[in-house]
């Protein structure tokens, strides 16, 4: 379904190769990975752009997201810094335009055997069988694990000789360091069998 525009001019709108340029700046400053090549930001651009050329209204809507881009930028918003493009970013980052974008660029920047490569991901693994067999615990890029080995003493010391048991009585110790077990529950067991047999 196409949206006409509120003014009839934008319905005629062309992406020129300075938008691009302007939409790869946006996705460069709202996406920042320095190690990443331009080529999936310029894929991204040229999705976005191809939206655009489909329908109506994400045209309009990227037309006026970049006039907005360059009246906030007071010019052209290539050539503001990092800190003041993302500075302009937010401002307009509730806008039907820069959510246009988000959502482009979340499910297509990513989706890229290029930045797969930089980021370290093997790339899906169901054409081949899983991770199972292709080192699923390969984990080289976290740092080695301290491995401490324990040099307390052999046996266990018992700190809490009245340590209440689930359900079934409490461990105490008499005088001749036996152990007897005090039934605590009120369920019946043989204790109360063995009274039953008296009373009869």
């Amino acid at each position: 379904m196409a949206f006409p525009a509120k003014y009839s001019q934008l319905n005629d709108t062309e992406l020129t190769d300075e938008a691009r340029g302007v939409l790869i700046r946006v996705l460069r400053v709202a996406f920042p990975h320095p190690s990443f090549p331009d080529g999936p930001y310029e894929r991204t651009a040229d999705t976005i752009l191809a939206e655009a050329q489909n329908s109506t209204w994400f045209r309009v809507t990227v037309t006026q997201g970049l006039l907005t881009l360059s009246h906030l930028a007071g010019g052209d918003f290539r050539d503001l810094d990092d800190a003041a493009a993302t500075s302009v970013l937010r401002r307009i980052d509730a806008t039907e335009f820069f959510g246009f974008v988000r959502r482009t660029a979340v499910l297509n920047l990513y989706d890229n055997a290029d930045v797969w490569e930089v980021l370290g991901y093997e790339g899906p693994s169901f054409d081949k069988h899983g991770y199972i067999n292709r080192g699923f615990d390969d984990l080289d890029w976290l740092p080695d694990p301290r491995i401490d080995t324990y040099d307390g003493p052999d046996a266990l010391v018992e700190i809490a000789p009245n340590v209440p048991l689930a359900a079934t009585g409490t461990i105490t110790i008499n005088a001749a360091g036996r152990h007897r077990i005090r039934d605590t529950s009120n369920q019946p067991g043989r204790r109360d069998a063995e009274m039953a047999e008296v009373k009869k």
